[in-house]
C-alpha cells in the first residue's frame, strides 16, 4: 500500500496559504502513512512569524475528520516543564494527570497508535534557570525523547529554529524566515508588567483585571530581575498574594514552588502541590480556580482557606471539611443516624462519622463477622476483613463486601434480629457462587429513606436488591449489564419509585427502576471503568454522581439528563451524597466533604 492511496485529499481540509499547501501536504502525508514505514517524528522549523503554529492548527482542524489522521492530544508547550506537560498530556490521552515516569508506562500499555501534536516546543521550560526541572532540555530527555522511543507513538513538533531532538531520523519541514522576527517579545521587566496591573479603590494588585500577557509572564520576569534582592522580594510579594495565585499561571507557579530554596508563606508549597494537577487544567473561570485551591487548602493552611472561601463560596460546588491522612476504602450514610457516615479504610477498621462536620462519632468498630443461629456471631479480629463496601442496617450492624470478594455480616450488639437478616443475604450469595463464578458478588452498597436496602452486583451483571429493614428470604433481582458489575447504589424518589443505578464493567452505568424493567440504553457510557456511585433524592430531584478511573467525577441530573463535571483533585476510591446536597468523597489523601449548590448546579 503506497501513502499516496491513504492520504485524505488536501482540497477537502480547511483552506491553507498558497506557499505552504506544500508543506501540509508533506504533514498530511506523514500523519496518513499507516504503513509502520518511515519517521515517528515531524518537525516543523522557523523563524518568528513563518506561520509553523498555523501549519499546526490547519492540520489539527482537518484532522479530526479522517480516522487516519486523527490527533489524540495537542500539548501547548511553551512554559511548560516534564511535569506540567505529562499532566497535560496524561489527561488528554484518557489517563488523568500522571507524573512523567507513571505517563511513560501508561503510555507503553496503550493498544492504541497514538499521534500527539506539541506546538512551541522551544518555548518550554519554566522556573528558576538554575533549577534542572525548569529547563528545556530535561522535558526532551525525560519525557519526549522516551515517549518516541515507543514505537506505537508518533509525534509533530514545533522547534523554532533550534535543534531540538535533530537526532531521531524526523521528517523535518523548514518554513524559512518570518515577517516578524518577534525581537523582544516576552522580555517586558517585572515592572513594566506589574505597572499593566490594575489597582483596587485601596491601592491593591487587581489580578482579576490583568491581563493575560501580564498573568502568563510576570512570574517569570521576577525570576530574570538583574538584583537578587530585587528578584526575592518580587517572587515573594507574588507568592504572598492569593488574588495572583488565583488568577496567575498555574504553569509557573508549580514550576517556581518546586524550587525549595524559595520561602513561601503559610503551607502554600504543600496547599498548592495538592491543586496543581488539576489548576492546570485550563480552568478560566476564577471561582473555579478558587474553589479548587480552597479544596486544597481546606484542613491544611487555615489563612488560605479563609481568604478564599468568599470567592470559592461564589461556584456552584465548594469544599466543607476535609479529614487528610485517612484513606477510605468505603463509604455509606448510616440509616436512622442522623448525619451519621460510616467509613472503613483498606486495613478494615470502621468509624463513624459526622457528615456535617466530619467530626468522628465513634472510635474503631470491633465486628462480629460469622455465622449464628440467632446469637450474636463469634468475634473475628478486625485485621481479618477489608471491607471494601459497606451496606449500614443501622448504627449497629452492616453487611460488608470483604476484598475477598466474600459477603459479611457485622454486628456490634447483641441483635438476634439484625443478625437472622444479614445472615440470610450472606448465606443467599455464597451459596450462589458456589454454583457458578458468574453469581460472585463484585459491588455492594445501600440506600433507601423510607426502609433501608442492600443492593448487589455480581460477575454475571445481575443487580439484587434486598430489604435491610426486614427478613427477605430471596431478593428482587434483574440482569442489567452484559459484564460484570462493577459499583452499585439505589435511592427512593418522593413519588415512591425505587431506582438502582449500576456500573458495569464495560463503562456503562445503568438505571433500574425496580418495579419495571431496566432502561433499554445506559444512561452514561465511557471507556473507563467506574470507581464509585452515590445517589440522593435532594430539592432538584434525583441526582446521581459517578466516579471514574481517569480522575473525571460526573453528577448526573436523573430528571433531565444533565451531566456536570466536578474537577476534583485525585481520583475517587468513595462515594456519599446526602439530600442536602452534601457530597462525601474518599481518595488516597483522606476524606472530603463537597457543598453542591443545588439552586444553580445545573445552569450553564
Amino acid at each position: 500500500m503506497t501513502v499516496g492511496a491513504v492520504t485524505p485529499d488536501i482540497a477537502s481540509w480547511p483552506p491553507l496559504d498558497e506557499e505552504k499547501r506544500a508543506f501540509g501536504q508533506r504533514l498530511l502525508d506523514w500523519a496518513a502513512n499507516d504503513t509502520g514505514v518511515g519517521p515517528q517524528l515531524f518537525l516543523v522549523r522557523g523563524a518568528e512569524g513563518s506561520g509553523k503554529s498555523h501549519l499546526l492548527a490547519w492540520f489539527l482542524a482537518g484532522a479530526a475528520g479522517h480516522p487516519r489522521t486523527t490527533v489524540h492530544a495537542t500539548v501547548l508547550a511553551a512554559g511548560l516543564t516534564a511535569e506540567t506537560f505529562a499532566w497535560s498530556l496524561g489527561r488528554q490521552l484518557g489517563y488523568g494527570p500522571l507524573s512523567p515516569a507513571r505517563l511513560l508506562d501508561r503510555a507503553s500499555q496503550d493498544e492504541r497508535p497514538l499521534l500527539i501534536l506539541v506546538p512551541d516546543l522551544h518555548r518550554a521550560g519554566a522556573g528558576p534557570a538554575d533549577l534542572p526541572s525548569a529547563a528545556l532540555e530535561t522535558l526532551v530527555a525525560e519525557l519526549l525523547e522516551p515517549l518516541l522511543a515507543l514505537p506505537h507513538l508518533r509525534a509533530a513538533v514545533e522547534i523554532g529554529t533550534s535543534g531540538l531532538l535533530a537526532g531521531h531520523g524526523a521528517e523535518v519541514v523548514d518554513l524559512g524566515e518570518g515577517g516578524d522576527n518577534g525581537s523582544g517579545n516576552g522580555q517586558a521587566s517585572y515592572a513594566e508588567l506589574v505597572a499593566a496591573v490594575p489597582r483596587t479603590a485601596d491601592g491593591r494588585h487587581d489580578w482579576s483585571r490583568a491581563p493575560d500577557t501580564v498573568l502568563r509572564r510576570v512570574l517569570d520576569a521576577a525570576l530574570r530581575a538583574d538584583d537578587s534582592d530585587a528578584q526575592g522580594v518580587a517572587v515573594r510579594g507574588l507568592l504572598a498574594d492569593p488574588g495572583f495565585l488565583v488568577h496567575g499561571s498555574a504553569a509557573a507557579l508549580t514550576a517556581v514552588l518546586t524550587d525549595e530554596r524559595i520561602p513561601v508563606p503559610g503551607r502554600l508549597r504543600e496547599v498548592w502541590r495538592r491543586a496543581a494537577p488539576e489548576l492546570t487544567a485550563f480552568h478560566t473561570d476564577s471561582a473555579e480556580r478558587a474553589a479548587l485551591l480552597h479544596a486544597a487548602a481546606v484542613g491544611t493552611d487555615p489563612d488560605l482557606t479563609e481568604y478564599l472561601r468568599p470567592l470559592a463560596h461564589q461556584h456552584w460546588w465548594s469544599a466543607v471539611w476535609a479529614r487528610r491522612a485517612l484513606h477510605v476504602s468505603a463509604l455509606a450514610l448510616v440509616p436512622g443516624v442522623e448525619r451519621g457516615l460510616l467509613a472503613s479504610d483498606p486495613t478494615g477498621r470502621l468509624r463513624t462519622y459526622d457528615v456535617g462536620s466530619g467530626a468522628a462519632l465513634g472510635g474503631t468498630a470491633s465486628p462480629s463477622v460469622g455465622a449464628s443461629d440467632g446469637a450474636a456471631a463469634p468475634s473475628v479480629h478486625p485485621t481479618l476483613v477489608r471491607p471494601r463496601s459497606v451496606a449500614p442496617r443501622d448504627a449497629r450492624s452492616a453487611l460488608l463486601l470483604d476484598r475477598s470478594d466474600a459477603l459479611l455480616p457485622l454486628v456490634t450488639e447483641d441483635d438476634p434480629t439484625a443478625a437472622f437478616a444479614l445472615e440470610r443475604i450472606a448465606e443467599h450469595h455464597g451459596s450462589a457462587a458456589l454454583t457458578g463464578e458468574e453469581s460472585l458478588v463484585t459491588a455492594l452498597a445501600s440506600g433507601g429513606t423510607r426502609s433501608p436496602y442492600a443492593v448487589v452486583g455480581d460477575r454475571g451483571g445481575t443487580v439484587h436488591v434486598w430489604s435491610l429493614g426486614e427478613y427477605q428470604d430471596v431478593p428482587r433481582s434483574c440482569r442489567v449489564h452484559e459484564q460484570p458489575v462493577t459499583a452499585v447504589t439505589c435511592v427512593d424518589t418522593a413519588d415512591g419509585l425505587t431506582l438502582t443505578f449500576s456500573a458495569g464493567a464495560d463503562g456503562t452505568v445503568r438505571l433500574w427502576e425496580t418495579s419495571a424493567e431496566p432502561m433499554p440504553v445506559p444512561v452514561q457510557q465511557r471507556r473507563y471503568r467506574t470507581t464509585a456511585l452515590a445517589a440522593a433524592d435532594t430539592s432538584a430531584g434525583p441526582v446521581l454522581a459517578v466516579a471514574w478511573s481517569d480522575g473525571e467525577l460526573h453528577l448526573w441530573h436523573v430528571s433531565t439528563g444533565r451531566v456536570r463535571v466536578l474537577p476534583w483533585l485525585r481520583g475517587c476510591d468513595a462515594l456519599a451524597l446526602t439530600s442536602e446536597g452534601l457530597l462525601v468523597i474518599g481518595d488516597p489523601e483522606g476524606l472530603h466533604a463537597v457543598r453542591l449548590r443545588l439552586d444553580v448546579l445545573w445552569e450553564r
